[in-house]
């Protein structure tokens, strides 16, 4: 029998998310899918109220609100123990600021069904394009100097090493097989993380050209000499994606030829972010302490403010 849309529990995680975009990420969602549930990060309140009070919120949509910050990880976690709660077969992962093309899941659907008939799928993920750029992600195979990026044809899919979290359609069944996501990471290569042991247990990673979404890549986009352009993070991110990568250098569940092409690319995205983007004091530190606190195992949320 096909899977259908009742089959799927999509979950947006939040944190103070941009009020006057939210409403339409969530109803291209529930458009789509069975249930929709926002799980709620412990957002600040602004003038003594939750985002949620202000926020127009689709009918049948559920806010669940955390008391704590407990960060992607283990939000995505409870994702899938919700959608077991409600009977699903498959969790949507969802980011607050992204925006699903019409038909998105539909075709996720297909394709995982497909691919299921030749053995066990772990994600099905859509072609991501970035809202302020136009660029359109490829899919990624790991390899040695350099990832291959590989365009699925249209109309068809392709096997990845790697899908990025939001827009993952992924069976409760896989998570069973691979385990649950690393809540130690708390933000960063949580996804990264996760789809090494998804590939380590025979499972397929699946990007499907058709299926399109929309999703903005750090905080902001920076024009380099020649025209090129370069996603820029806070130091705050770059702090936390330098500490999760150089930690999955140094875990054995870490393919080798992800890690012998992502040493340099670090060593390369440092130069970049320390020559190119403001503030370059601050992002050249929080590099460099991301890069010691990873080589020292440390986990959970970033430090605070005063210790970066």
């Amino acid at each position: 029998m096909p899977s259908t849309r009742s089959d799927v529990v999509a979950v947006a995680v939040t944190y103070g998310p941009d009020e006057a975009a939210l409403p339409d990420v969530l109803e291209r969602a529930a458009a789509q899918v069975g249930r929709l549930v926002v799980l709620d990060n412990d957002s600040p309140e602004v003038g003594g109220a939750h985002w949620s009070d202000r926020v127009r919120i689709p009918e049948g949509v559920e806010v669940v609100r955390l008391e704590a910050n407990v960060g992607l990880g283990a939000a995505y976690n409870r994702a899938a123990r919700i959608a077991r709660e409600h009977g699903a077969r498959f969790v949507l992962l969802l980011d607050q600021d992204s925006r699903l093309d019409e038909g998105c899941v539909a075709l996720l659907l297909r394709h995982h069904d497909l691919r299921a008939e030749h053995g066990p799928v772990g994600a099905v993920g859509p072609t991501f394009v970035d809202e302020r750029s136009g660029e359109r992600a490829p899919f990624v195979r790991f390899g040695f100097p350099l990832n291959g990026k590989v365009d699925a044809p249209a109309g068809g899919d392709v096997d990845a090493d790697f899908l990025i979290s939001s827009g993952s359609l992924i069976p409760l069944t896989a998570i069973d097989a691979a385990g649950g996501f690393d809540e130690g990471l708390f933000i960063d290569s949580v996804d990264m993380e996760w789809c090494f042991r998804a590939r380590a247990a025979g499972l397929q990673l699946v990007g499907v050209a058709d299926a399109r979404m929309l999703h903005a890549i750090g905080d902001e986009l920076v024009r380099l000499p020649g025209g090129a352009t370069m996603f820029v993070h806070s130091p705050l991110r770059l702090y936390m994606m330098t500490r999760n990568r150089v930690a999955l250098w140094r875990r054995p569940g870490t393919p080798g030829v992800w890690t012998a092409q992502d040493v340099p690319r670090m060593a390369f995205k440092l130069a970049r972010m320390t020559a190119f983007a403001a503030p370059r004091g601050r992002n050249a530190r929080a590099m460099l302490r991301g890069a010691l606190d990873g080589w020292r195992g440390r986990q959970g949320p970033p430090p605070a403010a005063g210790r970066r």
